[in-house]
């Protein structure tokens, strides 16, 4: 079967389509695991996404095995959706509370139960089955066989964690990146809790408040620079 899918010119089509697909999802997804993994030394940050890897691997081949069963369960929609819910308005609600710049799940519950380090690795596992939810159903839409769905996927979330190490050094040097995400994960919350009403929102459409996401945030970080060196 994997012969077959590997010389099949349209094959190789859908698996580019899903490639791509996961990337334009996964953009948000990346910043969101860099903001995840921040608070550890530089050092670990890597072990972090390398063992999330590991399990966004792991789920994902379980989500696509059981894909057709996925898609009808809507309750796994809106634990996803409360749970990317409830991050986002945590952050902000913290954020309201003190001036001190917050990191995500630094003193959370899965933090104190299992140590930073692996209470940082369980957070982005379950950040990672939340997320994998929208681009399961996603590539289903682009092909129903198996292998093209497994090639595609695994493709992608190798894609996700190569944007993330790269949004680890840009949040470094844009902190207003962080806001940002948060911003995100209300959007993508909201976003999967519209889909059980089956109501859909567009790829295109999501991507075009991605880019006003990030677009906004560097002009609010070259305005905020102009300003502290006047």
């Amino acid at each position: 079967m994997w012969v077959q899918v590997l010389i099949d010119p349209v094959s190789w089509g859908l698996i580019g389509t899903l490639i791509v697909l996961e990337g334009l999802l996964s953009a948000d997804n990346a910043l969101v695991l860099a903001v995840m993994v921040r608070h550890l030394p530089e050092d670990k940050r890597k072990k972090a996404l390398f063992y999330g890897l590991l399990g966004a691997y792991t789920f994902r081949f379980i989500a696509i095995g059981l894909g057709v069963i996925l898609i009808q369960l809507w309750w796994v929609k809106v634990f996803g959706a409360l749970y990317l819910a409830w991050l986002s308005f945590n952050h902000f609600r913290s954020s309201g509370a003190s001036n001190e710049p917050k990191e995500m799940n630094k003193a959370g519950f899965l933090i104190r139960l299992f140590g930073p380090f692996w209470g940082t690795v369980a957070a982005v596992e379950l950040m990672d089955i939340a997320f994998s939810v929208d681009s399961v159903l996603a590539a289903f839409g682009v092909s129903q066989k198996i292998w093209i769905l497994l090639l595609g996927g695994m493709l992608g979330v190798l894609m996700m964690r190569t944007v993330a190490g790269v949004f680890i050094k840009l949040i470094d040097k844009i902190p207003e990146l962080e806001t940002t995400a948060y911003v995100l994960i209300g959007i993508i919350a909201a976003k999967m809790m519209l889909s059980v009403f089956h109501i859909e929102m567009s790829h295109r459409l999501f991507f075009i408040i991605l880019s006003v996401a990030f677009v906004g945030t560097f002009i609010v970080h070259i305005a905020k620079k102009r300003i502290s060196f006047h």
